[in-house]
């Protein structure tokens, strides 16, 4: 039973002061001056790259040996093994051997104008054509927008004229009924 208060006791018995946990790595190397004399440079693994077999070549190359089963054409294939070429290596560009690679380091900056404040005042010039755009959309935004109803306010439509034009049907209204030819009125005559 455990003591109270306390954890359970391990009964596996530790190993000595000068026993080493984990795996020993003997030092290879003699320390700084030897990394940086003499550099560890791994060789570079070549891997051969098998391309498939040239059945393009192959096949005019046996019909013209005289190979007319299929026992005869495997034989040829076994003996004539034409492999395709690679493509990559054969479009690739020769480079040459002093050539650096990379970007191009960038031009320096010109010591005469950092002296003289270029820079800054070049910021300055943008920042004040920034403020000023600003205040002119500013400006824009506070306008009355125009809409129809202002448009025709100050654009109003021309009157348009009174034609008296009248469709033909009613024209023909008096002809079926004749007008009286005199008023019953003026028959009656007035003395004075």
């Amino acid at each position: 039973q455990p003591e109270v208060g306390k954890p359970l006791r391990n009964c596996y018995s530790l190993p000595g002061i000068d026993f080493t946990y984990g795996m020993y790595l003997p030092k290879r190397d003699g320390g700084v001056a030897e990394a940086i004399g003499h550099w560890n440079v791994a060789k570079p693994r070549v891997y051969k790259k098998i391309m498939p077999r040239d059945f393009l070549v192959m096949d005019p190359g046996a019909v013209k040996a005289g190979c007319t089963t299929a026992r005869e054409f495997g034989l040829y294939y076994k003996f004539m093994d034409i492999r395709c070429k690679d493509k990559s290596k054969q479009y690739g560009v020769k480079i040459p051997a002093d050539m650096t690679l990379g970007r191009p380091p960038r031009p320096s900056t010109p010591l005469f104008d950092v002296m003289q404040h270029r820079y800054k005042e070049l910021w300055m010039e943008r920042q004040r054509a920034r403020t000023v755009i600003q205040h002119v959309v500013k400006k824009k935004i506070g306008e009355v927008r125009e809409n129809r109803t202002t448009f025709l306010r100050t654009h109003p439509l021309p009157v348009k004229e009174e034609s008296f034009w009248h469709p033909r049907r009613f024209e023909k209204v008096w002809s079926t009924v004749k007008p009286p030819t005199t008023h019953p009125l003026t028959k009656v005559s007035f003395s004075g």
